[in-house]
């Protein structure tokens, strides 16, 4: 905890307390760039951008997490039966993944909250 970022009451609210930025608001939802998302928590590497795409939801999407980064859990809050998407190293929250929508070959949209992670140039 001693080496985490500082964040926003936003990051907070969102990382911290599980929260959820409005859909279309977060600077990464039409991002394009090359190099890797990483926690705004506390820097570990999560997704390649070589896995974003475009799913129409509002919130950045991957259909694949950089081995290791991502831990999983059940999320039943709000009568619904989701499955949470954690950093691995902090235990930050970052959004929801779903499978079964058929919008990319691996077929696993990675949902996260722009608040949860920072862009970070491949570099040269």
């Amino acid at each position: 905890m001693e080496n985490w970022n500082t964040l926003t009451p936003e990051e907070e609210y969102v990382i911290a307390q599980k929260g959820t930025e409005r859909a279309f608001t977060g600077e990464y939802w039409n991002f394009k760039g090359d190099g890797i998302f990483v926690c705004r928590r506390c820097n570990t590497p999560l997704y390649d951008t070589g896995d974003k795409f475009d799913s129409g939801c509002g919130w950045p999407s991957f259909d694949d997490e950089l081995p290791g980064a991502i831990t999983r859990h059940v999320d039943s809050s709000f009568g619904m039966r989701r499955v949470e998407i954690c950093c691995a190293n902090c235990g930050g929250h970052l959004g929801h993944v779903f499978e079964g929508e058929r919008m990319t070959a691996k077929n696993t949209r990675h949902c996260v909250n722009s608040l949860s992670i920072r862009f970070m140039k491949r570099p040269e």
